[in-house]
């Protein structure tokens, strides 16, 4: 099979792409830059920019598949960035798939599309999109996720958005980091009462659960095509324990000291109000959004991935963190 993967130097695109190839399927990436490790495995790079809608035609074709994953995230920016890479892009790659007659289209969403601030207690996908937007990322994948969905036709073009929560890996240029940077530096506040439980992801899990999706395309349409699934480990853990182990694993302080929920929306709410009169461009260290995501239960009922798709995680928690631990073994953060 002949896979296109878009996003492919990204933290799951990378690994999708690696998954791809190991199963003896070939791999093909977009990207804005050059990534030649991935090019030394036997990817072939298509280098350009999706929001440019004749390159993204000419591009995506001759391929049996597309994997969606490219984005911007983040919690901060400006509506048109994220518009335009999230929803924009997303648009020239469901016209290029139409036009071309590629037979299959998964997307790579967020659970962040249905979240508003409330807690998410094993929630499964009936649970609506969000009544309110916190930031601009969830609202604009929430816009590309249902524009994936509608476009799924049989006999033609089939799809599926996944929404793999709170990805992580020895790998991750990302959450960990971020977490073990804040820690560090005494600014990673407990918020809330500490008891809230989430979901998180394994990349590899995060990548496999794309192919499954891919694979019940295929075989099984009329059971797995024009939905969206929670991804996740299928083991929710209390988040501020987690948060506590990676940062014994990487050898730094774990947080202490609490600030009430209620606190840290009333700081986020202001530092947005600020930040915006001011026209800064970075991030606020607070947050409503982020507020929300350390104090509330974000986990979910993952059924429909498991009966639908056939996905299981192929790294148990405990796995992925014996990982996380040899990999950092030694290393200075």
């Amino acid at each position: 099979m002949r896979i296109l993967v878009t996003g492919c130097g990204g933290f799951l695109g990378s690994e999708i792409v690696r998954q791809i190839i190991d199963r003896g399927d070939q791999a093909f990436g977009i990207s804005r830059k050059e990534y030649p490790n991935l090019a030394r495995l036997g990817m072939e790079h298509l280098r350009g920019d999706l929001t440019d809608a004749d390159f993204v035609v000419r591009t995506i074709s001759d391929v049996d598949a597309v994997i969606h994953t490219a984005a911007i995230a983040g919690v901060w920016g400006p509506w048109e960035t994220f518009f335009s890479i999230n929803k924009l892009a997303t648009d020239h790659v469901i016209a290029a798939c139409q036009r071309n007659k590629i037979g299959r289209l998964i997307f790579s969403s967020s659970p962040s599309v249905t979240f508003d601030g409330d807690h998410q207690s094993g929630v499964d996908e009936s649970v609506p999109y969000a009544s309110r937007w916190l930031c601009h990322y969830p609202h604009t994948k929430a816009l590309a996720e249902q524009a994936v969905l509608a476009a799924d036709q049989p006999g033609q073009l089939r799809t599926a958005a996944l929404r793999p929560h709170l990805i992580w890996g020895e790998d991750d240029p990302h959450i960990l980091p971020r977490l073990i940077r804040r820690a560090k530096a005494g600014r990673l506040r407990i918020v809330g009462d500490g008891k809230n439980k989430i979901d998180t992801v394994h990349v590899v899990n995060a990548a496999a659960a794309h192919l499954d999706a891919l694979d019940a395309l295929g075989q099984r349409p009329e059971e797995a095509a024009g939905r969206a699934y929670f991804i996740s480990q299928d083991e929710p853990v209390d988040c501020w324990q987690w948060i506590s182990g990676i940062c014994q694993l990487a050898g730094v302080s774990a947080p202490s000291r609490q600030i009430s929920f209620r606190s840290a929306w009333r700081i986020g709410a202001t530092l947005e109000g600020l930040y915006r009169v001011t026209r800064r461009g970075n991030e606020p260290p607070m947050t409503r959004f982020l507020a929300a995501q350390l104090a509330r239960d974000h986990y979910f009922d993952i059924s429909a991935a498991k009966q639908r798709l056939g996905y299981r995680p192929r790294l148990s928690l405990q796995q992925g963190l014996q990982r996380l631990q040899a990999a950092w073994s030694g290393r200075n953060f």
